[in-house]
């Protein structure tokens, strides 16, 4: 039984179409069921439902054999005992460094300021701010980023951003893009190497069903 790990939500959603072009349809609909475990239309594979931050430990340590989870958590996993095959081209958006409209944050790095910055992703935006020469202080939080500069205890944060919404709601700006996310397919390096047989012509099927959805919505590659 090989077993596929997906985030519930976004991405889950946006992964059914390309998984159903490889032939995995899952027996139920993970929006319409509490089951974390889903059986599916191939008889040797199955879903389970995790967190997105946890996909890459699941399949790092083979309770699943692939995966499918952001970029953005594969950064900040780090990506040990991992293989990254194929970039799904799904969950488009982009980690950015935000701060209030009103806030130079500009001038204030200009000037060698230290700066407080809120983020989920710590291992990330601490490389980031490292490679720039930028002095922070790394404050971890798990939800509602926005609202740490609105309550004063951060100057700017490092998050996720789609649509650019729920900042401007909240009075804020991006200042800094640092990298355009989307989901991409894992696979456990073990799983890989002893189950080839069979994990390498699905992942080759996954391949192609992202190159036919592109093709299908113009995207070309040079």
């Amino acid at each position: 039984m090989l077993t596929i790990a997906v985030p519930k939500g976004r991405i889950f959603e946006e992964a059914l179409p390309l998984l159903a072009r490889a032939g995995i349809v899952p027996d139920e609909s993970p929006s319409a069921t509490r089951k974390l475990i889903i059986g599916t239309s191939m008889p040797d594979l199955r879903i389970v439902v995790v967190r997105a931050s946890d996909v890459p430990t699941y399949v790092q340590y083979g309770a699943a054999d692939l995966g499918v989870t952001g970029a953005d958590t594969l950064m900040e996993h780090g990506g040990a005992g991992l293989y990254q095959p194929v970039d799904l081209a799904i969950g488009q958006c982009r980690l950015c460094v935000a701060a209030p409209a009103g806030f130079d944050y500009r001038d204030a790095v200009r000037r060698g300021a230290r700066l407080r910055v809120a983020t989920k992703y710590v291992e990330t935006a601490r490389g980031f701010f490292a490679r720039k020469g930028v002095h922070v202080d790394l404050i971890k939080l798990y939800g509602s980023m926005e609202l740490a500069p609105l309550a004063g205890l951060a100057d700017a944060i490092v998050d996720l951003v789609s649509s650019g919404a729920t900042l401007k709601a909240n009075g804020l700006v991006e200042v800094e893009e640092i990298v355009a996310i989307s989901s991409r397919l894992v696979v456990n390096q073990t799983s890989f190497k002893t189950r080839r047989e069979r994990l390498a012509p699905l992942v080759a099927t996954i391949r192609d069903a992202v190159a036919q959805a592109q093709s299908m919505n113009g995207v070309t590659h040079a």
